[in-house]
């Protein structure tokens, strides 16, 4: 297991594939919130080539799509590639909370 976060990159991301946010609600990164994503691009005609779009897992696969959707049935991230740090493939998501468990443990001690 690394030491170091591996978040995917955006040359990598697969239109309609699973991904993960893995983020930490605290500066000490022990209380890990993850959520699960279904990758996008250029949804919308007038949207920058540099956009990368997320949904939300539960209406995608409830087939809401960008175009169908409401802030009622859907929710959608917006990235750049700059900003990504946090969108990691399952076993790199995976990585991370185990981190997270181990720094957890090392504070029980």
């Amino acid at each position: 297991m690394k030491s170091y976060a591996e978040p995917v990159t955006a040359s990598l991301l697969k239109e309609g594939q699973v991904y993960f946010s893995v983020q930490f609600a605290d500066e000490e990164m022990l209380i890990p919130i993850m959520e699960t994503w279904v990758f996008g691009r250029k949804l919308d005609p007038e949207d920058r080539e540099d956009h990368l779009y997320f949904q939300d897992v539960e209406s995608y696969l409830q087939g809401v799509r960008y175009d169908t959707a409401t802030p009622e049935n859907a929710s959608f991230q917006v990235a750049v590639e700059e900003n990504m740090k946090h969108i990691f493939e399952y076993e790199r998501a995976l990585e991370q909370l185990m981190q997270c468990s181990l720094r957890r443990r090392r504070l029980v001690r």
